[in-house]
């Protein structure tokens, strides 16, 4: 095999599923990550359809539904909470539930002992000649790797070297989103429930059992110019949109200055020409961020992880021909996937039309045969790829 060593930026989702099928391939692998340790927190991610046979062949079933947790009942309420409409059961559970804290740390747990893993460290500067890829890093050495892949997210370091700046290939939706972890503080189990005003949404949703709960906040807006890593700055953001706001508002803006973990960002989608330059390659979200309205980003990580690694496999050093393949396969069931986040300002309207007409159909929905289809459709695409067995 001549291309043996690969360096993987990000220790997310992508990243790490990633490495570990390329360790079982017998590639030495290396992944760096800007963080100083695996990332606790988010929201629940869902998997569906063609990736669940993925997990079983990795092993990592069991692990992963020891972690298992299904969303309740999810209700629409006003400003005196009360109910003013429903949301199909299911709609937003898929097939295996799980935090995404938890599910970091089954592919931590999975990869570290085979993995070379370097924190606190990223990519800074990136240089490929016939025979590797020379790679500069912020605090360690620099070193040399046949390959380097970039699973470092929607705003991939790894993509912007290699590939340009970010503005080229990303495509902002029209939404901001904040997520951060709060106490249950309204007993609601595993049960969500959503308040809207005119271009905002914000959502409490049960956590672990029931003994946390996720807060989310969302809003429309067009592009807006702030430090990614800035997280003072973030909730800064939140607090001038969403001051003055009824409900339990008020409460969730002082939970969010002691919540010990924030995660702020636009819901936007990556779409590029080619996940590959050379000897560097993209997967997952650096490659084709589908966003959270589309509700299949995690499937796709551990899919394309699963392809990738395969296709370097069976080509035998034939980098450029693995990434063809890859590609090939992939990129028909992302753009389904992309497609589902279509829409998305009719969950957060910002005219007093669309939100009329986005009430009238909450309401309606659980009654009428939509309700199938809205939770059958996500499943239909799901299972609308079938990855080869590698051997």
């Amino acid at each position: 095999m001549k291309t043996k060593t690969v360096l993987i930026s990000g220790a997310s989702v992508a990243g790490p599923a990633l490495a570990f099928w390329l360790h079982k391939y017998g590639f030495e692998v290396t992944i760096v990550e800007q963080a100083p340790a695996i990332r606790p927190g988010g929201y629940a991610v869902d998997f569906r359809g063609a990736v669940l046979p993925v997990i079983e062949q990795m092993g990592l079933m069991d692990e992963i539904r020891s972690y298992e947790t299904r969303s309740g009942k999810i209700r629409m309420v006003d400003e005196n909470n009360r109910t003013v409409a429903r949301f199909p059961d299911g709609f937003t559970s898929g097939e295996l539930e799980i935090m995404r804290g938890d599910l970091v740390k089954v592919l931590y747990e999975a990869t570290r002992d085979q993995v070379s893993y370097i924190f606190n460290d990223s990519v800074t500067a990136l240089s490929q000649d016939e025979t590797g890829v020379n790679v500069t890093f912020r605090n360690s050495r620099p070193a040399r790797y046949d390959l380097v892949i970039g699973a470092d997210g929607v705003h991939s370091k790894v993509r912007s070297i290699a590939f340009g700046e970010e503005h080229k290939y990303l495509s902002h939706l029209g939404l901001y989103i904040a997520v951060f972890t709060t106490p249950n503080f309204m007993d609601l189990g595993m049960d969500g429930l959503y308040y809207g005003s005119l271009g905002k949404r914000v959502g409490v949703f049960g956590a672990c059992e029931g003994k946390e709960a996720r807060a989310s906040f969302y809003f429309s807006s067009g592009p807006l110019h702030y430090d990614y890593r800035d997280v003072e700055q973030q909730k800064s953001i939140i607090r001038k949109k969403f001051v003055g706001e009824s409900w339990k508002v008020p409460q969730l803006l002082e939970m969010m200055d002691t919540a010990p973990d924030f995660y702020f960002d636009a819901i936007s989608q990556i779409k590029m020409d080619s996940w590959s330059n050379g000897r560097v390659a993209l997967v997952g979200d650096a490659a084709h961020c589908a966003s959270p309205m589309a509700g299949m980003g995690t499937s796709m990580a551990f899919i394309g992880a699963y392809i990738l690694a395969g296709e370097l496999h069976e080509a035998n050093g034939d980098y450029q021909k693995a990434f063809r393949h890859y590609e090939t396969t992939m990129r028909p069931f992302v753009k389904r996937c992309q497609d589902m986040a279509k829409g998305s300002d009719w969950f957060v309207p910002d005219t007093r039309f669309k939100q009329w007409m986005s009430n009238q159909f909450w309401k309606i929905l659980p009654y009428t045969p939509w309700k199938n289809m809205m939770i059958e459709m996500p499943l239909k695409i799901a299972r609308s790829i079938t990855p080869k067995v590698y051997a």
